[in-house]
């Protein structure tokens, strides 16, 4: 009889919950809607100005000096430069700390790792920037003499140690949802911990992992304070990590902090980029989404 009135009470309880939950979800969709709408009319503006094509294949960004130049490609390969090499840095370090975390550590030593990567994660970004502008970028000279004060791979570290926590984390979760089955029948064939790992394990759960490679990658895309501190702001077309970069978040905050008058074509350039911005994170998000679909499948 207990049980029943308990049972009665939590369906009370979820009937009284879901307008909740559903106005939670239209807040949701309100506000991604207020933004594409807000960035969709002032790019609207800019593009009036200038072409589209000379915005997506220009090489050459200066829209606040004389002449003005709107080639936003500078911009693109500077936080490409930064997202590739914090993927580089964190995504094989990430992968090994979940495996070591899910296959080989014990418990004691979990129970101390897991906190000290949620204290990475909740380090603010600015204090990333300071690491990288007086230790990274001093130690890097000591091995690269010409590297710039502000440069593309001292930013690239500090935002792959920024992700690593993201990465370690999802790629943890990824490994503990699998089936304890196909270990116990991979151990039951002979295979050494090793063989299990590279042959069942990470196969099994490729899926899973490749969305937490696209989710980090995508949280890089769009990291701001650290970039701006660490790599500078100087927009310029080039692979090379030892220059110093300009990202699409960098020059977003430039003008948000400058003396740009509101209206003008070089304030609308803010809200073009940004544009752009939003729409790289949101399909890297979708991949990554789809990706995790099939892994659950």
């Amino acid at each position: 009889m207990e049980n029943i009135h308990s049972i009665e009470r939590a369906k009370k309880i979820e009937k009284a919950l879901l307008p909740l939950l559903a106005a939670a979800g239209m807040f949701t969709l309100l506000v991604t809607a207020g933004i594409i709408f807000t960035l969709s009319q002032e790019t609207w503006q800019f593009f009036k100005t200038v072409p589209i094509i000379d915005f997506l294949f220009g090489t050459k960004w200066e829209p606040l000096m004389e002449p003005k130049s709107f080639g936003v490609l500078p911009l693109v390969s500077g936080t490409l430069l930064i997202s590739i090499g914090a993927g580089v840095f964190a995504i094989p370090s990430g992968v090994m700390i979940g495996v070591f975390l899910t296959e080989y550590a014990h418990e004691r030593i979990r129970r101390m790792v897991k906190p000290i990567l949620e204290i990475l994660a909740g380090i603010p970004t600015i204090v990333y920037g300071y690491f990288a502008l007086t230790f990274v970028t001093p130690l890097l000279k000591t091995v690269m003499p010409d590297i710039e004060v502000f440069n593309a791979l001292s930013g690239a570290m500090v935002v792959g140690i920024m992700i690593l926590p993201m990465v370690a984390s999802l790629v943890d979760d990824a490994l503990l949802a699998l089936p304890q089955s196909l270990k116990h029948g991979a151990y039951a064939l002979g295979a050494t911990p090793y063989e299990v790992i590279v042959g069942v394990v990470i196969p099994a759960s490729f899926g899973r992992i490749m969305a937490a490679f696209i989710l980090a990658i995508s949280r890089a895309v769009g990291e701001t304070m650290a970039v701006t501190m660490a790599a500078g702001s100087n927009p310029q077309l080039t692979f090379n990590p030892l220059n110093s970069i300009q990202t699409m978040t960098s020059y977003i905050v430039q003008v948000a902090l400058g003396d740009t008058p509101a209206g003008g074509i070089e304030y609308l350039t803010s809200y073009a980029v940004a544009f752009l911005l939003f729409a790289m994170t949101f399909v890297l998000n979708w991949i990554g989404h789809k990706i995790m679909q099939q892994g659950r499948k």
